[in-house]
């Protein structure tokens, strides 16, 4: 069983930043690779960012690449997002997520092991 714990949302202007954490703990975090999703009020749930065990391999969807960068450290046992250029319709619940692969490169994830509860960031306009 492996915990995530989501901290780092908030209130933020368009065109700001915020950088999300999140703390996983119960198992060996780098048999993981960690991303990031995130669900909208009405909207299906929406995967964000990945990044691979050892940090080397990340993979982001073009509606957030080249704004969001996801990093993790594994001595620390947490991955980040760091969200730059916020705008609106970044408004949403943000999720951390784990899968159990140690491949060495990662993409969208269409599956996940453990869920974290969730970190509301608004962006106004």
């Amino acid at each position: 069983q492996v915990r995530l714990v989501e901290s780092g949302g908030g209130l933020v202007q368009a065109g700001g930043s915020l950088r999300l954490s999140c703390a996983a703990s119960g198992r060996i975090f780098s048999n993981y690779a960690m991303g990031w999703f995130r669900q909208a009020p009405g909207k299906e749930r929406e995967f964000v960012a990945s990044i691979s065990w050892s940090g080397g391999s990340t993979y982001y969807p073009d509606s957030v690449k080249g704004r969001f960068t996801i990093s993790r450290d594994n001595a620390k046992n947490t991955v980040f997002l760091q969200m730059n250029s916020l705008k609106p319709e970044d408004t949403a619940v943000y999720y951390c997520a784990a899968v159990t692969t140690t491949a060495q490169i990662v993409g969208a994830f269409r599956r996940v092991d453990y869920w974290g509860q969730g970190t509301q960031v608004t962006v106004s306009s």
